[in-house]
């Protein structure tokens, strides 16, 4: 089980580290133009909506196959008493919303949605780490240096 589950963190950090004629000569030819608005499935799309920018939409094109998405959630953690989680996913539960710009889809549960309704979703890359971030978030009253914890409006 270990040598499978190995495999399958290595084969996510291939596709998480792709090279960079790759990106940018394919990404010319494959990708259709992103758009700038993000769209949502669920009938109420204006009402607690997530943003998604180029970087993000661009990054997703590139990193995900198939069915695959980028999941948000928002738990308990971190330095500021909330923290945001990434991760790719396949599943689409009943209490999810998806937000889709240019084929690229953020979904997040109705739980963590009411903690991030309003905010941007980034992909930012740093000499020091590439990451999913979360940017003008409304919901939040401040935020730790790192970016990944926050504490809630109340």
């Amino acid at each position: 089980m270990a040598a499978a589950r190995g495999l399958s963190l290595t084969a996510a950090a291939l596709r998480a580290a792709t090279p960079w004629w790759r990106s940018r000569f394919f990404a010319a030819f494959a990708r259709p133009p992103v758009p700038r608005e993000a769209s949502s499935s669920s009938p109420e799309a204006g009402e607690g909506q997530i943003h998604l920018t180029n970087s993000c939409v661009q990054r997703l094109l590139e990193i995900t196959q198939g069915a695959e998405f980028l999941r948000l959630e928002v738990e308990g953690g971190g330095c500021s008493g909330f923290q945001y989680r990434f991760s790719l996913d396949t599943v689409i539960n009943p209490d999810d919303r998806v937000f889709e710009q240019g084929g690229a889809r953020v979904v997040v549960d109705s739980d963590s949605l009411a903690f991030v309704k309003g905010a941007h979703v980034d992909f930012c890359q740093e000499l020091i780490r590439s990451s999913f971030q979360v940017l003008n978030n409304p919901q939040a009253e401040k935020g730790c240096s790192c970016g990944s914890s926050f504490s809630v409006k109340l």
